[in-house]
């Protein structure tokens, strides 16, 4: 626990769990008709999504999207700038993580 960071393709606690990843995740979002998905950074523990939320950014579902265009503009407004910020906080030393929550440092 406190090793491991991931990034999910949705804003835990939503769309996400066992069976939610890649295009599953921006499917769900579809399928349930809401209007704002994103990405959260989180540790890993031994639940599914479960670890303690680092970062959140937040992007807007269309109504033209499809999984996969809904994907790539996940991937490009939120994935690609949380893990970049994620992984440097990290390398710098300033993330920390007590009691299952977790926060970057300035």
């Amino acid at each position: 626990e406190g090793r491991i960071l991931n990034i999910h393709p949705s804003l835990i606690p939503s769309f996400c769990g066992k069976g939610f990843y890649g295009l599953k995740v921006h499917q769900a979002v579809l399928a349930a008709g809401v209007k704002v998905t994103g990405a959260t950074v989180h540790f890993v523990n031994e639940i599914y999504d479960g670890g303690a939320i680092l970062l959140q950014r937040a992007v807007e579902v269309l109504p033209e999207d499809t999984p996969e265009s809904l994907q790539l503009r996940v991937m490009q407004q939120a994935e690609w700038i949380l893990l970049k910020q994620a992984v440097a906080a990290w390398c710098q030393g300033k993330i920390r993580l007590a009691e299952g929550k977790a926060w970057m440092t300035e």
